[in-house]
This record gives C-alpha cells, sequence and structure tokens, in this order.
C-alpha cells in the first residue's frame, strides 16, 4: 500500500508542478504576441487548467503523502523533510489562492475588454508583473519541497 500512495503521491507532483510551469511558459508566449484576444483566450486556459490540474492536484499530493507517511510510521510533525515540506507547500497554496488566483481574474477581465475599447497595457504589465512575482514564489516553495522530500533535508 505504501508503495501505490507513493506513486499516487509522486504522479500528483508531476501533473502539479508541469501544470504551473506550463501555464507560466504560455502567458510569457500569450503576452509577447500582444493579442489582446489570445492573452484573455490563454487566461481563461490558466484558469480552466487550475481548475483541473492545480487545485485537484494540491488534495491528491496532500492526502497521497500523508497517508503514505502515516503508512510507514513516520511522524509528521517530527520529520524535518516532511514538516518543511508541508510549510512549503502551504505558503505555496496561500500564495496562489490570495494572491495568484485573484490576479488571473483580474488579468482575464482586462483582457476581455470590447474590441472598440482601448486597452490599458500599463494597468495590464502592472498585475502581470504582480503575478510573476507571486506566480514565482508560488512556484518556487513547492520546487523547494520536492527537493526535501528527494533529499530527505532537513533530516
Amino acid at each position: 500500500m505504501y508503495q501505490l500512495l507513493k506513486l499516487v503521491h509522486i504522479l500528483a507532483v508531476i501533473i502539479f508542478l508541469g501544470n504551473v510551469i506550463t501555464g507560466l511558459f504560455w502567458k510569457a508566449h500569450a503576452d509577447r504576441t500582444r493579442n489582446v484576444p489570445f492573452i484573455g483566450h490563454t487566461m481563461r486556459g490558466i484558469i480552466r487548467s487550475d481548475r483541473w490540474f492545480t487545485i485537484p492536484g494540491v488534495v491528491v499530493i496532500t492526502v497521497a503523502g500523508l497517508f503514505a507517511a502515516v503508512r510507514v510510521g513516520l511522524p509528521i510533525l517530527g520529520t524535518g523533510w516532511i514538516f518543511w515540506s508541508l510549510i512549503a507547500f502551504g505558503v505555496s497554496g496561500l500564495a496562489f489562492a490570495f494572491r495568484v488566483a485573484p490576479l488571473q481574474k483580474q488579468l482575464l477581465a482586462l483582457a476581455s475588454t470590447p474590441a472598440d475599447t482601448p486597452f490599458d497595457w500599463d494597468l495590464y504589465h502592472s498585475r502581470s508583473r504582480q503575478w510573476e512575482l507571486w506566480g514565482f514564489v508560488a512556484t518556487i516553495t513547492p520546487l523547494i519541497a520536492v527537493a526535501m522530500m528527494v533529499l530527505k533535508l532537513p533530516a
């Protein structure tokens, strides 16, 4: 059972991180086009992929990881690499929930401006820079958690 839980945990991490990193790529690609409808289409896709992959991934990663640890008798709070990985993952979730997701909705709203209305590039770039900053926080922290889990640091 432990091996199955560990496999599910690792596959969920791969899907989660793959989706997050791919979203960064597609947003950067869309922004370079300066094509407002394409930017809007991309933001809708990123928000949809978060609903389908990122958020369920968080649940599966957490549940499978915790059950796997309990299955082999690892104390969650007493095992440094598990505890600090959970903290890093929690920071990622907070950054996503309170900054990234709201900024994504704002960027989508801006990119959904009617074609006959001038697009506010300055406001878009301002929100986009904030999204990139908080997206970096939401991405680097689970990457740190992966490193801690694989290297089992801190012991």
